[in-house]
């Protein structure tokens, strides 16, 4: 397959052009001396930015597109979903974008801040496209998007378009060193929710788990070949009033088998907040279940 100049120029216009509007969606957040995060402009006061690489304090400063600086709180983060929110002092002018749909295949265009009020771009692929999944932490997050792309450390947390200029999501950093895209779906319907109250509210038992396998003595009656033993239990928690204690092995959770972590974390989004819930175990060499209810994740 060959291309015409012309052919080649007109892509390199193209780009040139998504990326002179694109500047004007991010931020630079000062981390130190000579380190920065990329944050995406979400509306005149709010900055969407990775939350996993978001120092634990509550004032930023912020150079906004231009090279101006302005005061930003932290007003939300959620580590389940990789979202957090700084809310500016100032106003901001916030580009205006249309949310697209990831296709495999397709070019993906990276933004990140250069700290100095303008931007970096990085061109690649939509390398992979799946549906919904839940990350370790229970966030859901609408469509799994990895990009064929590098990203330096201070470009995570930016904007990143398809080629007709559509909004894909926020780039932030997967597993394995993978460039993942939180979708614009994502972003959405979990930026109101923290602008409004500063989290996300999640069901919690209150322990800290391990898996295991299931003694080998038990694996009828359990009727399974692993579980997720109890470290520890936090006082006055939903575990602790059902008297759940260290040692026992959880086998399920209203039905859910407790073998892989994410699959049970799924169960507990905003809407177990407060239900009756059957926690099957093993306790002292037999089979038991007691019940809780679930409440809502104590803030970390």
């Amino acid at each position: 397959m060959s291309f015409s100049p012309d052919a080649l120029t007109e892509l390199s216009a193209a780009i040139s052009a998504r990326a002179g509007i694109a500047k004007n969606a991010v931020a630079a957040v000062r981390l130190g001396e000579d380190r920065h995060l990329t944050g995406m402009i979400w509306q005149a006061d709010v900055v969407v930015v990775s939350e996993q690489s978001l120092p634990r304090k509550d004032e930023f400063e912020l150079v906004v597109p231009g090279g101006s600086t302005l005061t930003a709180k932290l007003a939300g983060r959620d580590a389940s979903t990789n979202i957090a929110i700084l809310k500016t002092a100032g106003s901001m002018t916030a580009p205006s974008f249309a949310a697209a749909e990831a296709q495999m295949g397709t070019l993906a265009l990276a933004f990140g801040a250069d700290g100095e009020g303008s931007a970096s771009a990085r061109l690649g692929i939509v390398n992979f496209v799946g549906g919904e999944w839940h990350s370790r932490r229970g966030g859901l997050i609408d469509r799994r998007i990895v990009l064929d792309i590098e990203l330096a450390s201070r470009e995570e947390g930016g904007p990143v378009f398809d080629a007709a200029g559509g909004c894909l999501g926020m780039s932030t950093f997967g597993p394995r060193g993978q460039v993942i895209v939180i979708p614009h779906a994502t972003l959405a319907r979990v930026v109101p929710q923290l602008i409004r109250e500063g989290h996300v509210a999640r069901g919690w038992l209150g322990v800290a788990l391990h898996a295991v396998a299931v003694p080998d003595a038990l694996r009828e009656s359990a009727d399974q070949n692993s579980g997720m033993m109890v470290m520890s239990v936090v006082e006055n928690g939903p575990a602790a009033q059902a008297g759940i204690v260290a040692g026992d092995i959880i086998l399920s959770v209203d039905g859910i088998a407790a073998q892989r972590f994410r699959k049970l974390a799924r169960y507990f989004g905003s809407d177990s907040i407060g239900r009756r819930a059957d926690v099957r175990l093993i306790r002292g060499g037999a089979v038991v279940t007691v019940q809780t209810t679930i409440a809502e994740r104590q803030a970390a």
